[in-house]
């Protein structure tokens, strides 16, 4: 998060900011937004566990008067080896203002586990929020999963291969869309030695890719990167993108320009939102593929015949 740290400084003593920003000097990028994030008229419920088992909880941001509100469930990235849901409660706080409940879980890491322990862990909490929207004043028909990085292959997993809800008693038709930001989705070959251990044997390499599962059949998508990505390169999403349209299921795919890999989740706060369409490009998303468009932000209808 050091890029949002810089970002940051750059606002300069021009800035209203830029004492505050002084103060804040010894936070990562993360820690400054999250600092910064704005919990007015929110609820936030931490540490609430969805998996004993494995010691896995989730936080809670909505609104205090949300009544089936759709629920977005963001998955964090990292590389599936660092992170935790406290890092981004500026995601949930800025999401949240915009009258969505969000619910940001954990999930299990490398070396701890391997494939596909992660993703059958983010689908655990799926079933959490199928069970338990309606107790935050969410509605648990509007369900859309949004990841950055690591946490858009876990999302984008979900969506494309029904296997993961199935194994819990549920389904992929709980999900109402999935939006990714900077995912990796088609990265063959391996050529770390951490990630050919996290994914292994080679015999199943294709089976962990996201566009092996990528037949059509999937519910709306929606895949975010940026063309300055050094860390996951836009392929992954123009690959994605076009096969899952090849096939005929619905995929919209956004790429715009100077927003590097962390930037990407960057602007999803109060703060750096000024830097990109981002936010009003996963409120529209969300609303649209849920039914729940404002009535203010609906096109006007013509009158007469």
């Amino acid at each position: 998060m050091r890029v949002l740290t810089d970002t940051l400084k750059r606002l300069g003593s021009a800035s209203p900011l830029a004492s505050m920003m002084r103060a804040l000097s010894d936070f990562s990028g993360a820690g400054v937004l999250n600092v910064l994030a704005s919990s007015s008229g929110l609820e936030i419920s931490c540490g609430i566990t969805f998996d004993l088992c494995n010691g896995l909880a989730l936080d809670v941001y909505r609104p205090r008067a949300a009544e089936q509100a759709p629920v977005i469930v963001f998955y964090w990235g990292g590389r599936w080896e660092e992170g935790d849901r406290s890092m981004y409660r500026f995601v949930g706080c800025e999401l949240a203002r915009k009258g969505f409940v969000v619910v940001i879980p954990n999930y299990r890491l490398y070396p701890a586990v391997r494939f596909p322990a992660f993703i059958e862990d983010s689908a655990r909490a799926v079933g959490w929020v199928h069970a338990r929207a309606a107790d935050y004043g969410g509605d648990r028909e509007k369900i859309v999963l949004l990841g950055h990085s690591a946490g858009a292959y876990n999302a984008a997993m979900l969506a494309l291969n029904p296997a993961y809800l199935d194994a819990l008693g549920g389904s992929r038709e709980w999900l109402r869309g999935m939006i990714g930001l900077g995912g990796p989705y088609d990265f063959l070959p391996l050529v770390d030695e951490d990630l050919k251990d996290m994914f292994g044997p080679p015999s199943g390499y294709p089976l962990t890719q996201p566009i092996h599962w990528a037949d059509g059949s999937n519910p709306p998508l929606l895949l975010i990167e940026s063309w300055d990505d050094r860390i996951v390169y836009p392929k992954n999403t123009l690959n994605l993108y076009a096969q899952v349209r090849a096939n005929g299921g619905p995929a919209e795919k956004y790429l715009p320009h100077g927003l590097s890999h962390e930037m990407l989740i960057g602007v999803v706060s109060n703060v750096l939102a000024f830097r990109s369409d981002i936010v009003s490009r996963i409120v529209e998303f969300t609303h649209r593929v849920t039914d729940t468009v404002p009535a203010e932000d609906r096109a006007p209808r013509p009158c007469g015949g």
